[in-house]
């Protein structure tokens, strides 16, 4: 070959390479299909700079505009097909709000507080004790809900999935699958999940967030069947790790998707449990105390965690 169409061949080859390499950064993968951190996993997770105030949560709402005990909301719709009822309402000031009511709101938001307080991004939701729902000029009390604003900043794109995303080899997600388990959030399906694109600014390092949003199925027994949420006595007694296979962690979940957990490795809960290890005693009590659970049980969660997080610390 002469050396000018040989320098051709290369500047063709080169010019592929760096074009391949462009495009897998903006889609969070490297060339060979793997995913590249570096790229775009802010997307998914941060580290934490300072000790997060998991009373408040993620911060979105006012304290003096959200929702209060016993305020009224008129219902502009409600929707019966889920696990839980669910409602869009508007307030006084004509705030628009999602609601959640049933065995998953307070779960939802503790969980939420508490993958939050390890640098995943959430969106901001509320624990209301009881509140007033107003369908045709008539008010109904209702018992607790989880409160979501409708007006977040930001615009959702839809589901991202488990298995296909740009992190599935990277510490991060890895760790969030094994939180999963610590929190025997036993519902890991794709519907659950929120792509959200932000207006504005930047918030916690990206531009675009990847959100496990729906964690109601948290904090209790894991299973197929519709197994109880908030459910404390169920959650002290499901084990946490059952064994290692060859570095991979064998877990007691039960739910489906365990396929997702094929590939979860030792040092994958570890790196986890480091991160929880540093959340402090206030935390864990503000995290649920923003649920409105007791003191009572929350001392008994706490417990529990902490005794999953010594686990897995000590795995090897």
């Amino acid at each position: 070959m002469r050396p000018s169409t040989m320098a051709i061949g290369l500047l063709i080859s080169a010019t592929m390479i760096l074009s391949a390499s462009t495009q897998a950064q903006r889609a969070g993968t490297e060339p060979n299909g793997t995913s590249s951190p570096q790229s775009s996993i802010t997307e998914l997770w941060v580290d934490p700079e300072t000790t997060r105030n998991l009373i408040d949560g993620p911060a979105g709402v006012a304290a003096s505009a959200r929702p209060a005990i016993d305020a009224r909301f008129e219902v502009d719709s409600k929707d019966t097909a889920g696990f839980s009822i669910t409602y869009k309402v508007h307030d006084g000031s004509g705030r628009k709000w999602h609601v959640k009511i049933g065995p998953e709101a307070q779960t939802e938001v503790v969980a939420s507080r508490i993958l939050w307080a390890v640098g995943y991004h959430q969106v901001p939701s509320y624990f209301v004790e009881r509140w007033i729902a107003v369908e045709k000029a008539k008010g109904a009390q209702l018992g607790g809900a989880r409160f979501r604003p409708d007006d977040l900043g930001m615009k959702a794109r839809g589901t991202w999935s488990w298995l296909k995303n740009p992190f599935v080899r990277t510490a991060p997600y890895k760790g969030l699958l094994a939180l999963m388990m610590i929190l025997n959030s036993t519902d890991l399906k794709d519907d659950n999940n929120t792509l959200y694109e932000l207006e504005g600014p930047p918030r916690e390092g990206a531009r675009r967030w990847y959100v496990v949003k729906d964690l109601g199925g948290s904090l209790g027994e894991t299973g197929r069947m519709d197994p109880r949420r908030g459910y404390i006595d169920g959650f002290e007694k499901e084990p946490f790790v059952t064994g290692v296979d060859e570095g991979r962690v064998k877990f007691g979940f039960r739910g489906r998707h365990q396929e997702l957990l094929e590939d979860i490795r030792v040092e994958d809960v570890r790196w986890m449990c480091e991160r929880l290890q540093k959340v402090t005693d206030r935390q864990w009590r503000d995290a649920f105390h923003a649920g409105n659970y007791s003191d009572e049980i929350t001392a008994r969660y706490v417990a529990r965690i902490r005794q999953k997080i010594k686990e897995g610390l000590e795995l090897r």
